[in-house]
């Protein structure tokens, strides 16, 4: 299960990284994948309109907490 948790918070900290980037940018690698919170999940939420950028930082803070508490778990 330490695994499996770890895994998620490792996958939703690129997930949020990688849309930050496609929301400043553009991000051509593995656009289907990594920024597929940020091209269907955030637009179709009508309060994050005009928060994207912090959407997809609370996305990769999330992670990250996600994967340092799967670390840190006995």
């Amino acid at each position: 299960m330490r695994k499996v948790v770890s895994a998620l918070g490792i996958l939703l900290l690129l997930v949020g990284i990688s849309g930050t980037i496609d929301h400043l940018f553009y991000q051509p690698f593995f656009g289907f994948v990594l920024n597929s919170v940020n091209r269907w999940v955030i637009p179709n939420i009508d309060f994050l309109a005009g928060y994207e950028l912090y959407a997809n930082l609370t996305v990769a803070v999330v992670g990250a907490a996600l994967a340092i508490a799967a670390y840190r778990s006995d």
